[in-house]
């Protein structure tokens, strides 16, 4: 398994980072490395394997194929949920829901190198993710519903206002039902990083030209830009 990116270059991806993926193995297609060359090329910054059915020594094997690409393209690798996964698999960033081990008990596990990430559905969940000691990034939402999480209630866009309002600088992504049509709206609300799922996993072609490709503009959109048309408008 390939060591994971150094701790001070993480946070630099982190810092830059606008596309986060959230992917399974893709075993119904069986094109795993063709794809995640196709989206870390095309404008991901993190991606991260999340399929609940693997048992930990697949989950392991199939992590060093996310490894190797994430290598390749100076990307970071993300492990939901699992400390003792993200150890062995010396992955860049681990991430932790509201029901998972607490921070610091899965800092103690991974080491002081490894980033650590936040999901966040509430307001008093953003606002303490924000400050929280050894929390690197954290994501809100849903926005919408989403099949991913099903029967979650989606908090959906005040949410992403409330973190936005927070003005912290620590990186933080909207998450739930993104997809191109509704990229637009998130933006508005104030979100500059999001989390896809199934807007890049269902394309043929992640990185061809079409609706999804406007997920890739989020590579050219500065910090207080307040839409994706206008940067579309200064490059047309």
């Amino acid at each position: 398994m390939p060591d994971r990116t150094p701790h001070a270059a993480a946070r630099t991806v982190l810092a830059d980072a606008r596309l986060y993926l959230c992917t399974d193995a893709r075993k119904h297609r069986n094109d795993l490395p063709a794809f995640l060359d196709a989206v870390l090329s095309g404008g991901v910054d993190i991606v991260q394997l999340r399929d609940k059915s693997l048992e930990a020594a697949e989950e392991l094997e199939l992590l060093q194929v996310f490894a190797d690409a994430c290598r390749r393209h100076g990307k970071l690798l993300a492990v939901n949920d699992r400390a003792d996964v993200a150890h062995a698999a010396r992955a860049d960033v681990l991430h932790l829901g509201q029901g998972d081990l607490p921070v610091p008990a899965a800092r103690a596990l991974i080491g002081p190198d490894a980033l650590i990430g936040r999901s966040t559905h509430s307001e008093a969940e953003a606002a303490a993710a924000a400050v929280q000691d050894g929390v690197d990034y954290f994501c809100t939402g849903p926005c919408w519903p989403t099949p991913t999480k099903p029967g979650r209630p989606a908090p959906g866009l005040p949410l992403v206002r409330y973190a936005a309002a927070l003005g912290t600088t620590r990186p933080w992504f909207a998450i739930g039902g993104i997809d191109a049509a509704r990229l637009d709206e998130v933006l508005d609300a104030g979100a500059r990083r999001v989390v896809v799922v199934r807007a890049l996993t269902e394309a043929v072609l992640p990185g061809a030209c079409g609706p999804r490709a406007r997920f890739f503009v989020l590579r050219a959109l500065p910090l207080g830009t307040p839409s994706v048309q206008s940067v579309d408008k200064k490059s047309a």
